[in-house]
């Protein structure tokens, strides 16, 4: 069955072209001109990723990335003109799994959406791994803590479970970019940051005093080893 992809954007021309382009490649395709209408559209049918403008009408990128996250884990790529750092550093706080700038090259967002759709189908032989009160499954890409499940987007994903097979190993954050980007990442290194505080609040009991995901000053980030 074909990938089902949600294009958000208020502009008719680069929707249009997204949609012939992205068809060509076997992608089913849905579009939406507005937060109100991108989100009934969400709500009502099952993406497999959603490219999503920042600027929209009615509701903004960013309000319709964080509804979406109250009940997905849908890869989101975000779209925006603007090129500001707090933007791009902002919309991946929010939840998004990655970003690019307006102008965007049409060959590069391919290659972005299927490197997030080839994470999100990675499988190991070593289905779960176990950390103190923490199981990872690789296969189904959950985590649970304390028998919880966790809810992490794909990206936070990749990162806990680099982490999580490489104990010990400290990792620079030009380091986690290339690996778990996987191209040539031109945004800002608080990207991972980012995406390290949010992991933190979500599978750690005191983020302030983490015993998962340390930190290595002036160097980079490890996870625990025991």
């Amino acid at each position: 069955m074909d990938k089902r992809l949600l294009i958000v954007d208020d502009e008719p021309s680069i929707v249009k072209g997204l949609t012939f382009s992205l068809k060509q490649d076997g992608y089913a395709i849905d579009a939406a001109y507005d937060g109100e209408e991108a989100l009934e559209m969400f709500n009502n049918n099952h993406y497999d990723l959603v490219i999503l403008d920042v600027m929209l009408p009615k509701l903004n990128g960013l309000t319709v990335l964080q509804r979406i996250r109250e009940r997905s884990n849908v890869p989101v790529i975000m779209l925006t003109a603007k090129g500001e750092d707090m933007d791009k550093i902002l919309g991946l706080d929010y939840g998004a799994d990655d970003y690019i700038t307006k102008p965007f090259n049409i060959l590069e967002l391919k290659a972005r959406i299927k490197a997030l759709f080839r994470r999100m189908n990675g499988t190991s032989s070593e289905s779960i791994i176990r950390i103190k009160n923490m199981a990872l499954n690789v296969e189904n890409r959950s985590v649970t803590v304390d028998g919880k499940e966790i809810e992490l987007t794909a990206k936070e994903f990749d990162l806990l479970q680099l982490f999580a097979k490489n104990p010990g190993k400290v990792y620079s954050r030009e380091n986690l970019l290339e690996t778990v980007w996987k191209y040539d990442y031109l945004g800002d290194l608080r990207t991972v940051d980012v995406h390290i505080r949010r992991l933190r609040e979500k599978i750690e009991k005191d983020p302030g005093r983490p015993d998962y995901i340390l930190t290595k000053w002036g160097v980079g980030y490890y996870f625990a080893d025991k």
